[in-house]
C-alpha cells in the first residue's frame, strides 16, 4: 500500500496560510482541521493551516511526511442510527517545529494571507513563564512565543493596522482570550516592546474566548488494521473522534463576518456570551471525564466506555454527575439532567474507545478547573463533603503516586509536578499526605486544608484505596461516612 502523501491522492496546490495553529494533537487536527475544511468546502474560504509544535517533543516530522494530510474517522449514533463519516483533511499547508528552526517559525508572522492565530496547549499552556526572554529561540510557554511571534508581524509590516490577527484560543479554561492577551501584555512589559508594539496589539488584533466540545480519542491502535482497510493509503496519523462537535466562540457582527460558519452544516455558535454554555460542558463533560480517570485506572479499566458499562464504575460516574456535579450548577435542572445523559450516551458511544491514560495528560490542572469547582461549591451548598468527588479526589492523589500493584501507572504531568509528588509520597502517614498535597496552593489556587475536613476524608479514603482497593475502599469510605465514623457534615 502506498504512503499517504498529496501527489499520490491528487491535492498537490496547497492553499495560502490563513491560519496558525499552535498544535499538532488529536484534538485539534479532529476539531479545528475538519471544521475549516468543511468552512473551505461550504463558502471556497480558501484557508490554509500552518501547524506550530508547541513543545520540543511532537509529531511535526510525521505531519510533514504525510504532506500534512491525515484521515479522520468520525463515528457515533446519531436519533439510533449509527453514522460513520470519513474525511482526508488536506488543509494543512506545512509544521514547523521551533525547536529545530525557529527562523521557520518566525517566518510565519511576514504571510500577506494570515488572518488567524488558533491553539490548543492543554490547560497548562496558558502561562506565564517568568524566565522566558526574547532571545531565547524559542521562549518555553506558548504565550511567550506567540508574543514575538506578533511582534514580528509588527516590525515586518510596519505596524500596518490591516495586518491585525484574530486571536482564537481553544484551551479550557475560563475567559481564555483574556488570560492570555494578559499574559502576552505582561510580556511586551517584560521585554520593553514598546507603546506602539502595544497599540497595535490592542487595537489591530481580536481575542475571542472559546468552547470546545467533540470526544477525540486520536489514533485507534487496537483497531488500526480495520481502519486501514478500509483506505487505499498508509496513514500513519489516523485520528478517531465522534460524530458531535460544538465550538462556541465570544464574538459580535465582524466574528461573523470573517468566519461564516452559518453556512456550513457545523454546530459553531458565535455568541456574545459563552459562559453559560462553559460551565455546563466544563462540569459535566470534563468534569466526568476527569473524575473517572484515576479512579477507574485504579480500578482496571483502560477506557471510558468500559468505566461507563461497568456496573460499580459506571455507577459511581452516575452518581457524580447527576448527585453531586449538577446540584451545584445554577441553570435549569430538566436542561442539566437532559445534557448529562447525552454526555453519558457518548462516552458509551460503541465507535469510540477513548483510552483513560490518554486523558490523564495533566490531571491536576484539569482537576483544578474542571472538578474543584464542583466540590467546593457542592460543599458551600449543602456544608458536607461530595462523597464520589471527594474519593475521586483520594484516587487522583493516589495515581500521582506513580505506581500500583507493581505496575507504572500513565502519570502525564511537568516533570515538577511528578518530582512534588514523588516527595510526597515519601511520607508515611496518610494524613501527612493528604495535608502535602491540599496545601499545596500552586496546584489549586488555594490552601484547601482550610476546608474543614476534607483532608481527613481523603487521608482516610487513601487509606482504604490502599488496603482494600477501589471498589471495596470506597464501600468502606462510604459507610463510613453512612454511619458517621467519618463525619463531613458541619
Amino acid at each position: 500500500m502506498k504512503k499517504l502523501n498529496r501527489k499520490h491522492v491528487g491535492l498537490e496546490d496547497k492553499l495560502p496560510i490563513k491560519i496558525v495553529q499552535f498544535g499538532e494533537g488529536n484534538f485539534l487536527r479532529a476539531f479545528i482541521g475538519y471544521a475549516f475544511q468543511e468552512l473551505n468546502k461550504a463558502v471556497n474560504f480558501n484557508a490554509g493551516i500552518a501547524v506550530v509544535q508547541p513543545i520540543d517533543r511532537g509529531l511535526v516530522n510525521m505531519l510533514n511526511d504525510q504532506d500534512g494530510l491525515y484521515t479522520l474517522f468520525m463515528k457515533g449514533v446519531k436519533k439510533g442510527q449509527e453514522i460513520q463519516d470519513i474525511e482526508l483533511i488536506s488543509n494543512i499547508v506545512k509544521g514547523v517545529d521551533p525547536y529545530a528552526n525557529f527562523n521557520d517559525y518566525l517566518n510565519l508572522a511576514k504571510e500577506e494571507s494570515l488572518e488567524f492565530i488558533i491553539s490548543n496547549t492543554t490547560e497548562a499552556g496558558i502561562a506565564y513563564v517568568a524566565t522566558d526572554t526574547p532571545d531565547m529561540e524559542p521562549p518555553s510557554s506558548f504565550p511567550a512565543k506567540l508574543t514575538l511571534l506578533l511582534h514580528e508581524r509588527f516590525k515586518h509590516f510596519n505596524g500596518d493596522a490591516t495586518k491585525g490577527l484574530t486571536i482564537i484560543p481553544c484551551e479550557l479554561i475560563n475567559h481564555n482570550s483574556e488570560t492570555l492577551k494578559d499574559i502576552i501584555l505582561k510580556y511586551v512589559i517584560d521585554w520593553n516592546l514598546g507603546d506602539d508594539f502595544k497599540t497595535w496589539l490592542l487595537e489591530s488584533n481580536s481575542f475571542h474566548s472559546t468552547l470546545v466540545d467533540r470526544i477525540v480519542p486520536g489514533y485507534p491502535k487496537d483497531e488500526i488494521e480495520s481502519y486501514n482497510a478500509q483506505l487505499n493509503y498508509q496513514d500513519n496519523l489516523i485520528v478517531a473522534a465522534e460524530a458531535f462537535l460544538l465550538w462556541v466562540i465570544e464574538g459580535g457582527d465582524d466574528l461573523k463576518a470573517k468566519l461564516p460558519f452559518n453556512k456550513t452544516k457545523l454546530d459553531v455558535k458565535i455568541v456574545n456570551d459563552m459562559q453559560p454554555y462553559r460551565t455546563r460542558k466544563v462540569r459535566i463533560l470534563n468534569g466526568a471525564h476527569t473524575a473517572m480517570v484515576p479512579f477507574s485506572i485504579l480500578y482496571g479499566n483502560t477506557t471510558v466506555k468500559e468505566t461507563i458499562d461497568n456496573d460499580f464504575t459506571g455507577g459511581f460516574v452516575n452518581k457524580a454527575v447527576f448527585d453531586e456535579i449538577i446540584e451545584t450548577l445554577k441553570m435549569d435542572r430538566d436542561e442539566l439532567n437532559s445534557f448529562a445523559e447525552e454526555v453519558l450516551d457518548r462516552f458509551r458511544n460503541p465507535f469510540i474507545k477513548h483510552q483513560l491514560s490518554d486523558i490523564a495528560l495533566n490531571s491536576i490542572s484539569k482537576f483544578k478547573v474542571r472538578v474543584l469547582p464542583s466540590l467546593l461549591e457542592y460543599i458551600e451548598i449543602n456544608n458536607s463533603i461530595p462523597l464520589h468527588l471527594t474519593f475521586s479526589f483520594a484516587c487522583l492523589i493516589r495515581f500521582y503516586k506513580g505506581t500500583w500493584k507493581g505496575a507504572k501507572l500513565p502519570v502525564k504531568d511537568s516533570s515538577e509536578i511528578v518530582e512534588t509528588f514523588e516527595n510526597i509520597w515519601k511520607l508515611k502517614d496518610y494524613e501527612d499526605i493528604s495535608k502535602a498535597v491540599l496545601e499545596h496552593v500552586d496546584f489549586w489556587d488555594q490552601d484547601l486544608t482550610k476546608i474543614k475536613k476534607l483532608k481527613t476524608a481523603i487521608a482516610i479514603a487513601l487509606e482504604e484505596i490502599d488496603a482494600n482497593g477501589v471498589e471495596k475502599g470506597f464501600a468502606n469510605f462510604s459507610n463510613n461516612i453512612k454511619n458517621k465514623t467519618i463525619d463531613i457534615a458541619w
